[in-house]
């Protein structure tokens, strides 16, 4: 038996424009978009379409709209299907797992954009009230060579491994003078690059310690459910199905490391060989790529990817 798993992205993959044509084209990503306003009480759909960019791209409009965006295009894959083709396992890269967390029952619709409101709120607030933080991508260096520089830049303030992402490519994270410290450690030791991300604070760090203590309170007041598909968490890249454990891993997510690496290899070695991005972009699927290069991988983003990736799962028969 062929296994699936369905997978969704994070911040950072928001473009002005995503999710329109399957807004036009079905009436179920026309209801999560219509739902999304409603709940939000913002114009999700006017953001995800016209932008402005520089809205679009604020943490607090990113994430509810990058999720928007990537249950519409799961809906309109179950129109599409007819829901014949079900995930084994779901999985999501940061704010994608609460994408993961709706599709395996995990909370409903409208708790899962609550959800995702008050962590892009308490997120941004701790942007705001920490030390500068920053991001930066290392790629083509390994995992140890990475702990021992951010072991000497340590001296200059709090730094970590924010997202491993593939293989060749790790995410560091901290105080802004430490990851700069780090960049420049690690450049010496021969990455290949260095890439200083476009983010507005430390993400997945301690810098964020406020916004988990925040989250743990509003968590406790929304309906949550133990998963019905397992979850592979980012916090520990394990299955998840729990209710207790959901409840404990979505605040520690937000201060602690992304381990997207482990994940799909876990997936892999159960027996996985077909995923599927819904959502904007294809920033999964390139990770897929270095992962896991023998698995089949596709993505539902607009009407024409949908299209394909429903005949060519259909091929499959998976």
């Amino acid at each position: 038996m062929k296994k699936i798993a369905f997978m969704f992205p994070g911040q950072g993959a928001q473009v002005v424009g995503m999710g329109k044509d399957l807004y036009e084209t079905s009436n179920k990503a026309k209801e999560i978009f219509d739902c999304a306003n409603r709940v939000l009480s913002k114009d999700v759909k006017k953001l995800c379409f016209e932008g402005p960019a520089e809205e679009l791209v604020q943490t607090i409009n990113a994430q509810s709209c990058l999720l928007t965006v990537s249950i519409a295009a799961y809906e309109a894959f179950m129109e599409k299907t007819n829901g014949s083709i079900k995930p084994d396992f779901t999985l999501g890269h940061s704010l994608g797992e609460y994408s993961a967390m709706y599709v395996s029952g995990v909370m409903d619709l409208e708790n899962v954009l609550l959800a995702i409101q008050k962590r892009s709120e308490v997120m941004q607030k701790a942007c705001l009230n920490s030390k500068q933080g920053a991001m930066a991508a290392i790629l083509g260096s390994d995992e140890n060579t990475i702990k021992d520089c951010l072991k000497i830049a340590s001296k200059k303030g709090l730094i970590s491994i924010a997202n491993y992402n593939e293989p060749n490519q790790i995410v560091i994270t901290g105080e802004l003078e430490a990851v700069n410290y780090a960049s420049e450690l690690i450049k010496e030791k021969g990455a290949k690059r260095v890439v200083p991300l476009a983010v507005s604070g430390g993400f997945h760090s301690k810098l964020m310690e406020s916004a988990k203590d925040e989250f743990v309170d509003f968590i406790g007041q929304i309906k949550i459910n133990d998963a019905k598909i397992p979850v592979v968490c980012n916090l520990d890249a394990e299955f998840t199905t729990k209710r207790s454990d959901f409840i404990e891993k979505m605040p520690n997510q937000i201060s602690n490391s992304v381990y997207w690496t482990q994940s799909i290899q876990k997936l892999v070695k159960e027996g996985v060989d077909t995923f599927i991005e819904f959502g904007s972009g294809k920033v999964l699927s390139g990770l897929n790529r270095k992962i896991c290069p023998d698995a089949k991988t596709y993505n539902v983003g607009d009407t024409a990817s949908l299209q394909s990736t429903v005949e060519a799962i259909n091929l499959l028969n998976v």
